[in-house]
């Protein structure tokens, strides 16, 4: 009998179930939503941290476990682009062949090494724990063996590795570094020009988390009334916004509750602000929104008119959204009304408005702080498709202002495409209109460019990429 017969063989290792947990439990279903259904985690992710909260208690699952899985995702969002390049570069197959399910697992793991503060070992040892839940002690192993390799250097080292140099292609270079699309990249430094220094900044901010702001309804709140909450301190140029500082929790204030403040981007508020700052020629009687969902405009438009005595009409196509406008509206000092309707097509009559508003549907490329997956999902043939909708808003819009009267053409979208390509196209068929400077209607709010229109950025104003055209019907 050989010497290697005679030994006695060690006794296997007693299989050890995997040590469930919550928070990266929440964060992986979050990004499987996200990715399944094309759901927006903004929307996902607060259903999640309520079923949390009620399933392991309070003392479970309090602020800090929801403050982490809150990072996982949207940090995991925002540097897709930059961890998928890692984790090609560790895996020896590409990425497509990889299972989604392993994917989002990995990129997790990923965030976790290179995009934050966590320890290596335990990101490491959790993130392979929630593989052998969710994927199964075989997957697992591959979670385990690739999160070994990304462990070998920080983030970078790996951009410095995965990154095309900037002198050889420089929108690749800034793709991957700042995690966008490259397309999205060549025109968002279109829209910006400039050089590196100022796309950079712009990408950066990009990928930082963005403050939630309110907006005080006049007549309904005030921005004394906010600042008085924890953590509250004023907007940088809306007298109406109040910021939330790192942690501060909208749900908790009551005036958010009660419906008389809300969340709303200061970019947002300055859009509505500059409408109702415009002059006019003639009666201030009739305010229109015509593309007022999900009702954050309408709200505050509705309020600023109630000042003057004037009336909002606020109309939305889909009636879902119609119905959080009326909500938003809910409570309104003065009067108002809500429709369901097509903006290309309207029930009202020519001419019927002093003012109006249309927030045309977009790319939302200017708000990818708060909608990091809109990133990966947008196309350049997506331009194409909204093209035809946001002409035909604004040349409704005209007809539906009187002579006199002012439309103001919005987006959220810096892209020129959507921006002044729509506004040049639809006033060369319109002689009886007239473009006029919106920087006085934003009084100190610096860097609007050389006019008429206005266009606001995250680096520049810390609010969403708010596009504002103001147009005057002359005749």
């Amino acid at each position: 009998m050989s010497e290697q017969s005679r030994r006695p063989r060690r006794p296997a290792k007693p299989y050890r179930r995997p040590q469930k947990d919550p928070v990266r439990i929440l964060a992986f279903e979050a990004l499987r939503a996200v990715d399944e259904r094309d759901a927006y985690a903004n929307l996902v992710l607060p259903p999640l941290l309520r079923k949390a909260r009620e399933k392991e208690g309070p003392d479970a699952f309090g602020a800090r476990d929801a403050a982490l899985a809150t990072e996982l995702v949207y940090g995991t969002l925002r540097r897709q682009g930059t961890y998928d390049a890692v984790i090609a570069a560790c895996v020896d197959r590409p990425l497509r062949e990889v299972d989604p399910p392993v994917l989002d697992v990995l990129s997790l793991g990923v965030h976790q090494l290179l995009g934050t503060r966590i320890p290596t070992h335990a990101a490491v040892s959790a993130t392979v724990e929630l593989a052998r839940v969710v994927l199964g002690d075989g997957r697992a192993k591959f979670v385990n063996a690739v999160l070994r390799k990304v462990a070998q250097d920080d983030l970078q080292g790996w951009i410095g590795k995965v990154a095309p140099p900037y002198d050889e292609d420089p929108e690749d270079h800034l793709a991957v570094v700042h995690s966008h699309p490259r397309w999205v990249v060549s025109a968002l430094w279109d829209s910006l020009g400039g050089g590196r220094a100022g796309i950079e900044e712009l990408l950066a901010a990009d990928n930082e988390r963005p403050e939630v702001t309110l907006v005080a309804r006049p007549g309904r709140a005030t921005t004394e009334e906010l600042l008085r909450e924890d953590a509250a301190v004023p907007g940088h140029w809306s007298p109406y916004a109040v910021r939330l500082a790192e942690g501060g929790e909208p749900g908790a204030v009551a005036a958010v509750r009660e419906g008389r403040a809300g969340v709303q981007d200061e970019g947002s508020q300055l859009v509505a602000l500059a409408l109702a700052n415009a002059p006019l020629d003639g009666p201030d009687e009739k305010w229109l929104d015509g593309c007022a969902g999900p009702g954050g405009k309408a709200a505050l438009l509705a309020a600023l008119a109630a000042e003057r005595g004037a009336v909002l009409l606020a109309s939305e196509k889909q009636p879902h959204r119609a119905g959080l406008v009326a909500k938003a509206l809910h409570g309104n000092p003065g009067p108002y009304q809500v429709v369901a309707a097509d903006g290309t097509r309207p029930p009202w009559r020519p001419g019927s408005f002093d003012r109006v508003l249309v927030d045309v549907p977009c790319t939302g490329l200017g708000a990818l702080r708060r909608r990091p997956e809109a990133r990966w999902r947008r196309r350049p043939e997506d331009l194409d498709n909204f093209a035809p909708l946001q002409r035909g808003l604004l040349r409704t819009a005209l007809d539906s202002v009187r002579v006199g009267g002012v439309v103001g053409y919005a987006t959220c979208s810096p892209h020129l495409a959507e921006t002044r390509a729509v506004v040049a196209d639809v006033l060369k068929q319109r002689p009886d209109t007239e473009l006029i400077d919106a920087r006085p209607l934003l009084p100190g709010v610096p860097d609007l460019g050389d006019g008429p229109d206005v266009q606001l950025w995250p680096h520049v104003h810390g609010t969403d990429a708010m596009y504002l055209a103001v147009i005057r019907r002359t005749g």
